[in-house]
């Protein structure tokens, strides 16, 4: 796994976040959630 491929992984966790829980919540929330999910599935959001 090259870094295009990670950095392909992250933005597609951060996109997946935003559309599953919308617009209007604190900065923490979208900047835990993807690590979460990383966590979770090991980059492959």
């Amino acid at each position: 796994m090259d870094e295009n491929d990670i950095s392909y992984q992250i933005r597609g966790a951060i996109f997946t976040v935003y559309n599953e829980l919308g617009p209007g919540l604190l900065e923490s929330v979208y900047e835990t959630v993807p690590g979460l999910c990383f966590n979770r599935k090991w980059l492959r959001c």
